[in-house]
Formats: structure tokens, C-alpha cells, sequence
């Protein structure tokens, strides 16, 4: 995809379209730039991650620069996690969250990863044979998450609430799963601030990534969705407007690397 043809960062507008509301009404959401059925975003979203799996952590790095890592340790810190509490890891993927997350649990507390994707899990899960990390796998949709009500002590989602075809519906999952005084940490891609920078990140998403993809996954495709779906996600204030919504308080942002990461906490009120 040339830089011409760049999408460019929806508009308010457009972003709403994108929520809960308006797919309900109309029975169709996006997959990157692509208007389809709820069903078929179901299911090319998890084509996509079961193409991507075995490859997916080395080209995180890559493309980040590594700078996933710090950007994921920040957001867990934000958690505060103390020993013994018991943590879900929403979208858990390969588990870098989890993981990190597990080292201030301890032994005496416990780390779940909640995926939709069994690639993704086993991909994670064959990495980690030889360690200690006692992270319960289990495979399950976001938007209905299989555990009851006041469950857990935090909830982290790491870069996989855009691939929810219902994102506010998935977000009032984590705060029901939450305990009173519980906490919830998302960690997403976000709109750089400075022009300037934008212009170069819009240069790489839509020239040098795809490129990238194509040469070491054999998929453009895969890596031009990423960015796109970056460009209609809401922004920082509307995504905290959104949290506050779904019950949520305490809500609060911290920015990374100038915008491109954006780490959302927020509490469930005791």
C-alpha cells in the first residue's frame, strides 16, 4: 500500500461508527478498511491471528523497534499488583502481559490468559515450557467472558481490544468480572500528537510494514490491517469516555512514544 493511498486517521465521526451502538443497529462492523458482517469479522480475525502466530512475537520486536516491551511493562505497573491477587489477562495472545504480570503476583496469587485464538495461546505456551510461570491457558471470546461476576483483582488487555467487533460490550465483561476495588488496565496504539511524527509513523505503517510482513510472513496484508484499524480506533479522550460509560471510575491515561501507546487505567467502584 502506497503512502498515497493512506486512509488517514478517521474523523470523530467515523470513529463512532465503530462502537457498539451503531453496529448493532446495522449488523456490520470493519475489518481494517473492509465493511463486513459481524460473523465475518468473527472469523477473518481469527484467520488472521492463527496466520500470524508463529511469527507474531518476532515481528512485534521488529517492528517496534522493542519497544512493545517497555510500553507493557508500564502498563502493568500501573496495575500495582501485590502478591497473592489474581489477575485475567484479556486478548492474552502470546503472554508477554502475563508473564510480566506474574512476577508480582507470586506463587500465592494467579495469572490468567483469556484468548480467542488457540495459535496464538500454544505459540506462548510452547515458549514457556521450561519456566516456572504457572499461567493458565484458556481459550474464550472477550465479548462473554466464561467467569463470574467479582472475580478477579485486575484486568489487563494488551493491544487486542480493536480486534472486538463489540468493544464497549467487551469492556463491560472485564468490569463485571472485576472485584469491588479492582483495577483494569488497557494498553492500545493511539494517534501520535505531533504532526511532524505522525507523518513519518503514517510512512512506515503504510510503507515499511507491510514491506516487512511480505518479507518475513509472506502476508502485506496482514500488516497493512494493523494501522488501519489504528486509524478508527477512538482516541484517548473517547476511549476514557467510553471506560467511565461502562461503569468504570478513577479513569486515567498515561501516553508512550509521543502517542502511539496509550495505557488506560480505571477501577471498579467498591
Amino acid at each position: 500500500m502506497a503512502l498515497w493511498q493512506n486512509p488517514g486517521w478517521f474523523d470523530r465521526k467515523q470513529r463512532q461508527m465503530q462502537l457498539d451502538e451503531h453496529i448493532q443497529k446495522t449488523r456490520r462492523t470493519r475489518y481494517g478498511l473492509d465493511e463486513v458482517s459481524e460473523e465475518e469479522k468473527y472469523r477473518m480475525v481469527a484467520h488472521h491471528f492463527t496466520n500470524v502466530a508463529p511469527k507474531y512475537d518476532f515481528m512485534n520486536t521488529l517492528l517496534s523497534f522493542g519497544l512493545h516491551y517497555s510500553w507493557k511493562r508500564a502498563a502493568v505497573n500501573m496495575l500495582s499488583l501485590k502478591h497473592g491477587e489474581r489477575l485475567l489477562d484479556v486478548c492474552g495472545g502470546t503472554g508477554d502481559l502475563a508473564e510480566m504480570a506474574f512476577s508480582h503476583t507470586g506463587k500465592n496469587g494467579s495469572v490468567i490468559l483469556y484468548d480467542m485464538n488457540f495459535a496464538m495461546m500454544d505459540t506462548g505456551r510452547q515458549k514457556r515450557l521450561k519456566t516456572k510461570n504457572r499461567i493458565l491457558y484458556i481459550q474464550g471470546n472477550a465479548e462473554r467472558i466464561s467467569f463470574s461476576d467479582n472475580s478477579f483483582d485486575a484486568v489487563i488487555v494488551g493491544f487486542g481490544v480493536r480486534n472486538l467487533t463489540h468493544l464497549g460490550q467487551g469492556f463491560s465483561e472485564m468490569h463485571r468480572v472485576l472485584k469491588k476495588g479492582g483495577r483494569m488496565v488497557c494498553l492500545e496504539f493511539s494517534r501520535p500528537d505531533n504532526p511532524v511524527f505522525r507523518w513519518l509513523y503514517d510512512f512506515y505503517s503504510f510503507n515499511i510494514m507491510p514491506f516487512m510482513g511480505w518479507l518475513f510472513t509472506g502476508s502485506a496484508k496482514a500488516y497493512t490491517c494493523l494501522p488501519e484499524t489504528i486509524r478508527m480506533f477512538p482516541l484517548a479522550d473517547e476511549l476514557l469516555d467510553l471506560l467511565e460509560k461502562t461503569g468504570f471510575s478513577n479513569v486515567h491515561y498515561r501516553k508512550m512514544t509521543g502517542g502511539i501507546a496509550i495505557a488506560h487505567f480505571g477501577m471498579k467502584a467498591e
